[in-house]
């Protein structure tokens, strides 16, 4: 079962770093990722943040709010349509700083492209479910 998870991450991150969407049946893009994305690049980045609604989780494994941060942005990415990318700031230096990141965790939301708010520390999950809701 592990294999087959892993497989689906795999392609659906290729997807992403493709800048495409999984169609479904009827030629439709479908919801975006059910989990995290791990975003190891600026061109990655990019198609990630593209289109629709995107909450950017910059993020340290030696952080500890980040790590209580984790399992909040896993349920958003789960219960909403919007993709949840993750950039790790040590990996992302020069991308973490483009975007002004001087503390971790710092959330960046993004709708169509466009950066419209930047949360910085531990979020609870009902104003950070209500913030992205309201731009989906």
């Amino acid at each position: 079962m592990s294999d087959e998870l892993e497989e689906i991450r795999q392609r659906k991150l290729e997807q992403l770093r493709n800048g495409e969407r999984e169609t479904g049946e009827d030629g439709q893009s479908e919801a975006s990722p059910s989990e995290p994305v791990q975003v190891g690049n600026v061109q990655e980045f990019q198609n990630a943040v593209a289109d629709g609604v995107v909450l950017v989780d910059f993020y340290a494994d030696w952080c500890g709010p980040c790590k209580q941060l984790e399992p909040i942005v896993e349920s958003i990415a789960a219960g909403t349509d919007a993709t949840v990318a993750k950039v790790d700031i040590d990996a992302n230096q020069g991308l973490a700083a483009q975007y002004g990141v001087r503390s971790v965790p710092t959330l960046l939301l993004f709708a169509d492209g466009e950066q419209v708010e930047q949360l910085v520390g531990l979020q609870q999950e009902p104003r950070l479910r209500s913030l992205v809701e309201s731009y989906s």
